[in-house]
């Protein structure tokens, strides 16, 4: 169970309390969940389950600057698409063939990430469909940002960010290119993800994989 106080048990209860929120979706045989790697995984599952919908992941790499792996000149996420900070490599001259170069390596572990993850199973596809993107929480939104940019150019019928908990402004800032944002606690001062969490452990591969061979 969820309190503003507290926050979640563990991701399972995070999901399970995003999906009441999530009810009107219920059974809709367009609906479709995809949670973030890794620790949304888990958290989508529970809101799957519920909803009765299939799951999937989203798997978003960033294009790191030469030299300076923390600054992303972009970014990657499944499904293909490709997404530039234009101003930054603008500002920092970087060529085309370097930025291919980037691409391409990450596109190779992008795939092999997919590959190990899904194993023999494809990807659902996202167009036409109702995409609740699942994490189990923002700090700043950059990721899911990416993800949402991403998701745009496959053409879903309405995209919603689900996510336990997260900076107000954060939420707010998602607004701008989801159709609906669902952040069940938005606390002040935020501190962290795992400071609303009860049990926080790291989600492995592993478990991952496990979850993904439920759902199917």
């Amino acid at each position: 169970m969820a309190s503003m106080e507290r926050g979640f048990r563990d991701r399972t209860a995070a999901g399970e309390a995003l999906a009441r929120e999530l009810l009107p979706y219920a059974s809709h045989r367009d609906v479709l969940a995809l949670g973030l790697l890794r620790g949304g995984v888990p958290v989508a599952f529970a809101v799957a389950k519920a909803l009765h919908a299939p799951l999937d992941i989203m798997l978003v790499r960033k294009l790191a600057v030469p030299g300076q792996q923390e600054l992303a000149l972009g970014a990657i996420a499944s499904g293909g698409s490709r997404v530039l900070n234009e101003g930054l490599v603008k500002e920092l001259g970087i060529p085309e063939h370097v930025i291919e170069a980037i691409t391409e390596r990450e596109w190779q572990e992008l795939d092999r990430r997919e590959r190990f993850y899904r194993e023999d199973r494809p990807g659902w596809p996202v167009q036409g469909r109702v995409v609740i993107v699942v994490d189990d929480g923002l700090a700043t939104g950059a990721t899911m940002r990416v993800a949402l940019i991403a998701l745009r150019t496959q053409q879903p019928a309405r995209i919603i960010v689900a996510a336990p908990v997260a900076p107000l402004s954060v939420c707010q800032s998602l607004q701008t290119i989801a159709d609906e944002v669902i952040c069940l606690l938005t606390p002040e001062p935020f501190v962290g993800v795992g400071r609303w969490y009860d049990d926080f452990t790291p989600v492995s591969d592993e478990k991952v994989r496990q979850l993904l061979k439920r759902a199917a």
